[in-house]
């Protein structure tokens, strides 16, 4: 007897439907996760994150914690005052733009240092530039506007747009109705590149015909020579980037190399830094605070990788969840050789 062999072709197909979903599980799970992105960041910016950096999580730490750099955990455990400041040795790299590091130290013990860049407005011109789906990082700034020296700007929004009034190419951007009482870059209007000191006077009028502009806070030496960094957290550290202006009128850029100040100590270091500061501005900071410079031979490229913080009682460290990709910056402030 010959037995027949009968093929059901419902066996197939549920085996071929299994097949096909779970092939498409990881799609759909990535689907999901954009389209999360999306909507909960409010824009490309979350879905850039994502896709280019990964997203960053906060996670609890001990004030000893390994993941901590030496002067975090310096600083953590109340040594926050540094040694009498080196002076600080520029280095011309190209006509106006001068470059230098100055170590910081504690007990003779190297903790930090800042990135340092010197810049005559007269020789460059700087720009303000905003691109809040944060698909540029630093180098791809550089790239696009031909710069010397690019660095992370103020703060923004969870959809990448500025969280501060902001005036680029001559377009305002960022909030209309704001309360600013810091301090902002400032472009054009009544000088060329410049710090203004927002106390007192309405970021309005400080902004006024400016080509470039950028509000930020907090004054980290104001025109009375003090700063404006009261009420902050000691516990807040990141790396960090700042503008100032000299007693010559040259916009000097710092970006922290580790994560050793708050910003209060931060504060009170740069008047003793022998910077010759007569106005500074803290920037934004943590794995944001990026400065590249490409000017004459010389070559510097930097993104800060440290943030912690007080929430909710506890200590917490900033960290990627996949470390690949440096961050983008939705906001920049470059310097371009006239």
């Amino acid at each position: 007897m010959i037995k027949t062999t009968i093929t059901r072709p419902w066996r197939w197909g549920r085996k071929w439907r299994w097949g096909v979903s779970l092939a498409l599980a990881p799609v759909l799970a990535a689907a999901a996760a954009v389209g999360g992105a999306y909507w909960t960041a409010d824009g490309w910016y979350g879905v850039n994150v994502l896709l280019r950096r990964g997203a960053s999580i906060w996670v609890d730490v001990s004030p000893d914690d390994s993941r901590l750099s030496p002067g975090i955990r310096l600083s953590l455990a109340g040594r926050r005052t540094p040694d009498a400041a080196e002076p600080v040795r520029w280095r011309q790299v190209a006509g106006g733009f001068d470059v230098a590091e100055l170590p910081v130290r504690v007990g003779g013990r190297p903790v930090d240092a800042l990135l340092l860049s010197r810049i005559d407005p007269a020789r460059y011109r700087f720009r303000v530039l905003s691109r809040p789906a944060g698909d540029r990082e630093v180098g791809d700034w550089m790239s696009a506007t031909g710069a010397a020296m690019v660095v992370n700007g103020s703060y923004f929004a969870r959809d990448g747009s500025p969280d501060t009034p902001v005036v680029s190419d001559g377009r305002r951007l960022g909030p209309t109705s704001y309360r600013a009482t810091h301090g902002a870059f400032v472009v054009g209007g009544t000088g060329g590149a410049r710090l203004a000191d927002l106390a007192g006077t309405d970021w309005r009028r400080a902004t006024e015909g400016a080509s470039q502009a950028m509000v930020s806070y907090p004054m980290l030496l104001g025109a009375d020579g003090r700063s404006r960094t009261g009420g902050q957290d000691e516990r807040w550290l990141a790396n960090r980037s700042f503008l100032g202006q000299d007693a010559a009128g040259r916009i000097i850029v710092g970006t922290t190399r580790d994560a050793y100040f708050s910003l209060h100590s931060l504060a009170a270091f740069l008047p003793r830094s022998g910077l010759d500061l007569r106005l500074a501005l803290n920037l934004d900071g943590g794995p944001v605070a990026c400065q590249k410079v490409s000017a004459g031979a010389y070559r510097r490229d930097f993104c800060g990788r440290y943030e912690t913080a007080v929430h909710d009682g506890r200590l917490q460290l900033l960290r990627p969840l996949v470390d690949f990709r440096r961050n983008g910056l939705p906001i920049a402030l470059v310097a371009v050789p006239r």
